[in-house]
């Protein structure tokens, strides 16, 4: 049994020491005993492996220390905050969208004869499109699943809001090979990119938000719902929206208000020597350029064709430039932090000692 016991805690130490990984190596050299002889403390007898807060907690105090090392303390709370602020995005948006599902266009019959009547040959074919029930596509679904992980923030569980912003990422992703399977419509890809990209933010939702935080996104998702139908085009015109105008006026609008929000809360956070809000905003790159398509796109379009009209190849093109140069902008900024830390720390060097003068 002795033995059994025994080679049960080198099992539990070994994982342990796998697990150590996450750190610097020079911290491990130091710390690694120290560290792994107070877990298997904490352990109890019959463990064989990590449990998953005991993971998670070394994995999470890894990447402090190897940002510090890089010369960014500071990312970790950086990234906190755009998951915050994420969230409180990416979930009006889903409250403008789900009021958007329940807009479906009229029966075409009275509206063909007013449209016939204007000397149009053709009514709109968008009136034969084929709806889901009583919504406008899949979308509806997904928008759901959005909405029901405000729920439990507001009331104080921050790990089921993770749990459910996962799904929702998860279901926003599922409707693509899900409408295809069907035949039936689903939102656009410049409406779901940028819930995924803000979902996948979002994730990293902080354990502990004071009351007004928690509550801050159920008052947007409730002015949002308020708000939406205001946006939303006439009935006898929704032929030409569908989300397609609709959602492209109120994308960039919210990757402006969120662009606003960052640089408020940098400046006023600024002055105090705090510089998490400009990691949010690297952080939140890919959100923001994703939510501005039609604005990138345009330009591209009215500086090769001169009208700044986005086709499905610009915006296309644009997608793809912003989900590969967004996330690199991180290591790119950590790169360049480190580099200026460094070049801080050693002020002299590259100069002479006497009178200071470059080499």
């Amino acid at each position: 049994m002795s033995e059994d016991r025994h080679t049960g805690t080198n099992d539990l130490e070994r994982r342990y020491r796998r697990l150590l990984r996450a750190y610097p190596g020079d911290y491990r050299r130091e710390r690694g005993d120290e560290i792994v002889g107070t877990y298997l403390e904490v352990a109890g007898p019959d463990r064989r492996r990590p449990s998953p807060a005991d993971a998670a907690d070394l994995v999470r105090g890894g990447l402090r220390q190897r940002l510090r090392a890089v010369g960014a303390p500071d990312l970790a709370p950086g990234v906190r905050l755009a998951a915050l602020l994420a969230f409180l995005t990416a979930t009006p948006l889903a409250a403008a969208w789900m009021v958007l599902e329940q807009h479906t266009p009229p029966a075409a019959g009275p509206l063909t004869a007013a449209w016939l009547a204007q000397g149009q040959h053709t009514p709109p074919a968008v009136w034969n499109a084929p709806y889901v029930g009583p919504f406008l596509s899949l979308g509806v679904g997904v928008w759901l699943v959005w909405l029901l992980a405000v729920l439990p923030l507001a009331l104080g569980s921050v790990r089921w809001t993770r749990r459910l912003t996962g799904a929702a990422v998860l279901a926003t992703v599922a409707v693509l090979p899900l409408a295809a399977l069907t035949g039936l419509p689903r939102p656009p890809l410049f409406v779901l990119l940028p819930q995924v990209a803000l979902g996948l933010v979002a994730l990293a939702l902080p354990e502990r938000l004071p009351t007004a935080a928690r509550l801050l996104p159920l008052v947007a998702v409730g002015a949002a719902a308020v708000a939406a139908p205001n946006l939303l085009p006439r009935a006898e015109d929704f032929y030409v929206s569908y989300y397609g105008w609709t959602a492209s006026q109120i994308l960039p609008w919210a990757a402006a208000a969120l662009l606003v929000t960052v640089l408020l809360i940098g400046v006023g956070l600024a002055v105090r020597g705090d510089l998490r809000a400009g990691w949010a905003g690297v952080v939140l790159a890919t959100p923001l350029g994703l939510m501005s398509l039609h604005v990138f796109a345009g330009a591209v379009d009215g500086v090769l064709h001169g009208a700044p009209r986005p086709g499905w190849s610009a915006l296309a093109g644009t997608a793809v430039a912003v989900t590969v140069l967004g996330p690199a902008l991180l290591p790119a900024t950590i790169a360049l932090r480190r580099r200026v830390t460094a070049r801080l720390a050693t002020p002299t060097a590259g100069r002479c000692p006497t009178c200071g003068t470059a080499r």
